[in-house]
């Protein structure tokens, strides 16, 4: 594939490391910046929109979905299934808009395969207990599923240094601003900075 206008970052954490809350915030603060909308099976939580937060489909929808080969991604966690839309990513990028998958590190490794120059991004928590803390903070999950979630947020820690950038998310306000530089320095870089600036360097560089 060629190199799109936007940049495609993928952002990874075990569940509760607050990555959710860091994107978000993330694009309060910076413009030409989204967030990519996954196809899910799992049901509606209490304040999701559909469209918004996932594209909530039924289990044969996203089957079809896959046997017509439109995601570039998908996997199974928790026992549900998450997919991320080829053509609407590819719209995306080529309109210039930088755009963050928020996907676990299989999906990471599915995305790497169709777009190599991907940034990967992997959000740590400070501690394990830390990362209980906050599961059993939300007070949305049984205990049950706090501990399911605690052995695969260290399986999916296992996997960090498959990332180009790791931010350690202690400190929200630090961590933030760490995120904000990763993505200010990309748009920076020789090749993003020539596309950017082709209306003004023929007038610096005429004779």
């Amino acid at each position: 594939m060629t190199l799109s206008t936007g940049t495609l970052y993928i952002f990874s954490a075990p569940s509760g490391a607050g990555k959710t809350s860091l994107v978000k915030a993330l694009l309060e603060q910076l413009p030409h910046l989204a967030v990519s909308v996954s196809h899910t099976t799992r049901p509606m939580r209490p304040g999701e929109q559909d469209g918004v937060n996932y594209h909530f489909v039924s289990v044969p929808d996203f089957e079809k979905m896959v046997t017509a080969q439109a995601f570039v991604e998908h996997a199974k966690v928790f026992d549900n299934y998450y997919g991320t839309s080829k053509a609407a990513l590819e719209q995306q990028l080529a309109a210039g808009i930088d755009v963050i998958l928020e996907i676990d590190w299989q999906g990471a490794r599915q995305i790497r395969h169709w777009q190599p120059q991907a940034l990967g991004v992997f959000i740590l928590p400070p501690s394990r207990q830390a990362l209980l803390q906050r599961l059993t903070d939300r007070k949305t999950d049984s205990a049950e599923v706090i501990a399911r979630r605690m052995r695969a947020a260290v399986d999916e820690i296992r996997h960090f240094d498959e990332y180009d950038y790791v931010v350690v998310n202690d400190e929200f306000s630090l961590a933030l601003a760490q995120l904000c530089c990763i993505i200010t320095n990309q748009r920076l870089r020789l090749a993003a900075q020539k596309s950017a600036l082709a209306g003004v360097l023929p007038g610096l560089l005429a004779d």
